[in-house]
Order: C-alpha cells, then structure tokens, then sequence
C-alpha cells in the first residue's frame, strides 16, 4: 500500500513537472531577461524636464537610440512600434517608448518633442549631455559615430538599431530587432504585461 502510494506521488510530481515545462513562456522576440543592466540613466525629456528611470517605473519600457535626421530605420522602426503598441491588449496604457538621441547637437528638446509625438502618445524624446549620453550608450553597449558633414553641414549617424525592453521593475528582458514583424513584438508586449499583471 505504501509503495503504491509513493509511487503515485511520483507520477503525480512527474506531471506537474511536465505541465510546468508546457507553461514556458515562448517568445517571438530575443529573450534577454537580466542579461543587461537595470534601467537607469539621468537625462531631460522632451518637455525640458530633468527625468530619470525612476520616473518610469511601473511601465513597460522600450528604449531605443537614434536621431530625427535619420533617414530610414528611426522612423521605421518607431512606426512598427506605435503599431505594435495601437494592437496591444491595453491599446500600450502601460508602455512608454524612450526615444534617445544620438545626435543631441542638432536635436534639441522642441525638435525631439514634435518628432517623437509624431508617432504617438507612448513617446518620448530624450536628450543628454555628452557624459549622459556616452553612460548610458556605454550601459548597453550601444554603438554610434558620426559622418563626415557635406558642404552644407548634413551628416549621417550610424548607429545601433535594437530596442531593448525592461519590465516594470527596471528589468531587462527582450531586445527587438529592425526585422521583428509587429504582431511579435505586440504579441511579446502583452505576454509580458500579464507576467507583470498590468
């Protein structure tokens, strides 16, 4: 009797792990869940407000570097996030997208503040000083350098092109590429605001 009834506890833990592993979130995106630094940085928004990561904690974040006059991928890619973000379950109510630029010579606070609302109304600009900027490019190994300006002083900036995604605590936990298809990171957003429970 004993020994049946060991036996069926065996079973039934063998089930449960089995029904665990079936649970197993499956991302469409790169899962990178606390393989980067925390959210943090200190800059200004694109209202002029001195903000910082606190500032967004409770929210799900996407960061993401570039600048206004990038001619493809910038506005590219945040018109596949303000999709996404229009197709989540909560319509993005607990999202904010942190546009950071790149280029903080030739955008400043009002340029990035008509640039990112273009989009909708889940961004927002950021704007730092060079040692703001270089801490917190350098947090997420983000790259950027500048081009050689034309005779009427245009230039291009190369940069990285991944957004990275921090829960409501700060941690990181996807990175999202230019060829990620919208239903992904949509559907990848909402997985994550239910473990979240927003």
């Amino acid at each position: 009797m004993l020994q049946r009834l060991m036996r069926l506890l065996a079973m039934l833990a063998a089930c449960a792990a089995l029904a665990a592993c079936s649970h197993k979130v499956q991302w469409r995106t790169d899962n990178i869940d606390g393989l980067m630094p925390t959210l943090d940085f200190h800059m200004t928004d694109d209202s002029g407000k001195a903000v910082t990561a606190q500032t967004y904690r409770g929210k799900i974040v996407l960061l993401y570097f570039g600048y206004t006059n990038c001619p493809d991928v910038c506005p590219t890619t945040l018109a596949k996030l303000a999709q996404a973000l229009k197709n989540t379950k909560n319509h993005g109510a607990d999202i904010q997208v942190l546009f950071v630029t790149v280029d903080p010579k030739r955008d400043s606070v009002s340029r990035m503040h008509t640039y990112v609302r273009a989009f909708g109304p889940w961004f927002v600009g950021l704007v730092g000083t060079p040692d703001e900027l270089r801490d917190l490019t350098k947090r997420y190994r983000v790259t950027y350098s500048y081009g050689k300006p034309d005779k009427d002083g245009n230039y291009e900036v190369t940069h990285s092109s991944a957004v990275f995604v921090f829960d409501g605590s700060g941690r990181s936990r996807l990175i999202m590429v230019p060829h990620d298809a919208a239903d992904a990171i949509t559907a990848d957003l909402d997985q994550l605001a239910a473990q979240s429970g927003s």
